[in-house]
């Protein structure tokens, strides 16, 4: 048995010597880790050269690891020794699968199912500003070991590339690409798809300019996905990319450069807007969602009666509001703002992007005001999450009862 494990670890090591090795899958796990299940390792281009990229699959999450090669076929060793009773090795001269019995082992060999080896570099063909084969994007599971997007990853690929495409612009047309170090905060960063993409971008752009150092920090409440990602960022050598575990109201940064806020619930969307005007934000990019706050409150305006009557319209004019007074609260600080549709509405029904860069200019703070002292009057809004934050409710235009 033993003699035929080495043998396939020879067959392992070969195919990594001599740049044939596709990827490995392990499974049939009898070891002693009750969530274990399965892993698959391949090859990966990472900042710090190649590695083989390790996922650990179990049954309530994943995380990921990688080595070099010398160490990535000491571990493939010791897994098999540790429990795991079959090994499939694919190569792009042959296929062995490993099994593992009680008494013996034995090899099978089988035509190879991959002609061509694993693609670890940039995809110099392609047009999109998000590379495919990005290490990211596998590990997360968006893209396959060859670098074709996954069919259930058509939509989040997209939103990938948009986003990427509208930080591009906003970033290349700001005062920050004068500075030497970069601040970015992803509030609500969840799996850490746009945070990994923003960072990947951001870092290939200091390929242009070595004077850029970027640091990048993920905030999400859930403890297991800080841990995943900070495992990938970790493994992918994304050594200015950080997750830690905080709600966007607790989390305080003393200086942020971009404010990224997609997709937070309700008025956590007001918590990571005033944390971006908080921490003097220069970009400022949110995807509101759930906008329960001033739905609850609304009132219709006797003018328009007859028509928020209908729960849809009553919905949709309580999400124009609450993103109207966000995007006029911003502009009293001292933004311009734009209020675009994200992607396509087949993509996601949560599709309006507000985008705030700091104006160059002043602005009239009391015009901008009166304009959202109408607001909340014309449509009996008693409260409004980031206006609280701002400690505005001083103003005697507020009504009495505001919190």
């Amino acid at each position: 048995m033993e003699e035929t494990v080495r043998q396939f670890i020879a067959e392992l090591r070969q195919s990594v010597e001599n740049g044939t090795f596709v990827k490995l899958t392990l499974g049939n796990y009898r070891g002693d880790d009750d969530s274990l299940q399965k892993i698959l390792a391949r090859p990966v281009e990472t900042n710090k050269g190649n590695r083989i990229l390790f996922q650990y699959r179990r049954k309530r999450n994943s995380n990921v690891a990688n080595f070099e090669a010398e160490d990535a076929i000491a571990h493939v060793e010791k897994l098999l020794t540790d429990g795991f009773r079959s090994g499939h090795l694919f190569t792009t001269v042959k296929d062995l699968q490993l099994t593992i019995g009680k008494r013996s082992a034995k090899i099978a060999p089988g035509r190879p199912s991959f002609s061509d080896p694993a693609p670890t570099s940039h995809d110099r063909e392609k047009t999109y500003l998000v590379d495919r084969n990005a290490y990211y994007l596998k590990a997360l599971g968006i893209s396959t070991d060859s670098g074709s997007i996954r069919s259930d990853a058509h939509d989040k690929w997209k939103q990938i590339n948009k986003f990427v495409e509208i930080l591009t612009g906003l970033y290349e047309s700001s005062d920050l690409r004068e500075k030497s170090v970069l601040n970015v905060v992803d509030m609500g960063s969840g799996k850490g798809y746009l945070t990994f993409a923003a960072y990947d971008h951001l870092v290939r752009t200091r390929s242009r300019s070595d004077r850029l150092a970027v640091d990048v920090t993920g905030v999400e409440s859930r403890p297991y996905l800080v841990e995943l990602c900070n495992q990938i960022a970790r493994a992918g050598a994304y050594d200015g990319l950080n997750f830690v575990p905080s709600t966007i109201a607790d989390f305080h940064a003393d200086e942020i450069d971009i404010l990224i806020g997609l997709h937070a619930c309700d008025t956590a969307t007001d918590d990571a807007l005033y944390q971006g005007i908080r921490g003097g934000a220069s970009i400022i990019i949110a995807a509101p969602c759930c906008h329960h706050e001033i739905k609850a409150q609304m009132r219709s305006p006797e003018l328009l009666a007859g028509i928020l009557k209908h729960p849809v319209m009553h919905e949709r004019t309580a999400e124009t509001i609450t993103d109207g007074i966000r995007s006029l609260l911003l502009e009293r600080e001292g933004y311009k703002t734009k209020i675009f549709e994200f992607v396509s509405t087949e993509h996601t029904p949560k599709n309006n992007m507000l985008v705030a860069t700091r104006a160059k200019q002043p602005v009239d703070r009391e015009k901008i005001q009166h304009q959202i002292d109408e607001l909340i009057r014309e449509f009996g809004i008693e409260s409004q999450k980031l206006l609280a934050c701002l400690k505005l409710s001083e103003l005697t235009s507020m009504p009495d009862n505001w919190e």
